[in-house]
């Protein structure tokens, strides 16, 4: 894979959109972090409830009732939750890859394919985040993430954390391709889905790619499910693993960690600091790829 010559990676050209966050950095220790979510989930309830109570309380008590156009009028309830949702996992991830590119020494060393593809990653990621905005017409409920120690100084805590955080972003999706009200909305959810599984399948193939001074080659990406997984080959899906998560709230408590301070420090996380989400203006890599409409044509 090959970038055009005058592909710029320099984050700091972006233009910034709306309204700027607070925040800044953190740490992934084990393995098993996530199922450690599951308990951390029993104490941070609060954090649960307050994303449902603040979803509901957004919601205007209007029900969809045509695929014509989705607007914030039209949202069910369910469907502004899962939105919201997606906001908070779509602003973790702007974060995420904007600090690797702009922090981690070890994205300077890779290729320049490689390279690209974080650029471009944050580039959709953001994209998503506004199109999902534009819908609720609310900010994410937060805009300041823990990561687990070393997150953006060492690769294989970086690489672990990235795929995880795409493992669980499809899942979501896909409860959003099962439980919103709409069609548009669902294949919309589909078609973000699939850009998320290429994010995972391009996160594994960076693995090889690592110098040896930072750790690499690294040969097992370790996940959502808490297996460390050979990176040969990178696309080791036959079919997308839905984590047998079925509700919003399931996944709103897998993402906990990164954004509740109780949670974080319960699942090992550097909760010493932490980064802001910065939103910005993006620029997709191909304009082929826009969404175009929410007919998906």
């Amino acid at each position: 894979m090959n970038l055009p010559q005058n592909m710029d990676i320099d984050t700091h050209k972006d233009t910034e959109a709306a309204a700027p966050a607070e925040g800044n950095p953190s740490g992934m220790s084990r393995r098993s972090f996530f199922k450690r979510a599951t308990v951390v989930g029993a104490t941070s309830a609060v954090a649960i409830g307050g994303l449902v109570t603040l979803a509901s309380a957004l919601d205007k008590g209007a029900s969809a009732t045509s695929d014509d156009e989705v607007t914030k009028g039209s949202l069910a309830s369910g469907d502004r939750q899962i939105l919201l949702a997606a906001e908070i996992a779509e602003a973790l991830a702007v974060t995420t890859y904007t600090n690797i590119i702009n922090t981690s020494p070890f994205f300077t060393r890779l290729p320049i394919d490689d390279q690209g593809y974080l650029a471009g990653a944050r580039q959709e990621e953001m994209s998503h985040y506004l199109l999902e905005q534009s819908v609720t017409d609310q900010l994410t409920p937060f805009t300041s993430f823990y990561y687990p120690f070393n997150m953006f100084a060492d690769a294989q805590t970086t690489l672990n954390t990235l795929v995880t955080l795409e493992d669980a972003f499809i899942a979501a999706y896909l409860i959003g391709v099962r439980n919103f009200s709409t069609g548009q909305l669902r294949v919309t959810a589909a078609r973000i889905m699939g850009i998320e599984s290429d994010h995972r399948t391009l996160a594994r193939v960076l693995g090889p790619d690592v110098a040896a001074q930072d750790g690499g080659p690294i040969m097992t990406i370790t996940g959502f499910q808490g297996v460390p997984e050979s990176v040969a080959p990178p696309n080791n899906n036959g079919y997308e693993r839905t984590l047998c998560l079925s509700r919003i709230d399931q996944a709103v408590n897998a993402l906990l960690p990164f954004v509740d301070v109780n949670a974080a420090q319960a699942a090992g996380f550097d909760t010493s600091k932490s980064f802001a989400f910065e939103p910005f203006n993006p620029t997709l890599p191909n304009p082929l790829g826009d969404f175009i409409s929410f007919k998906g044509c």
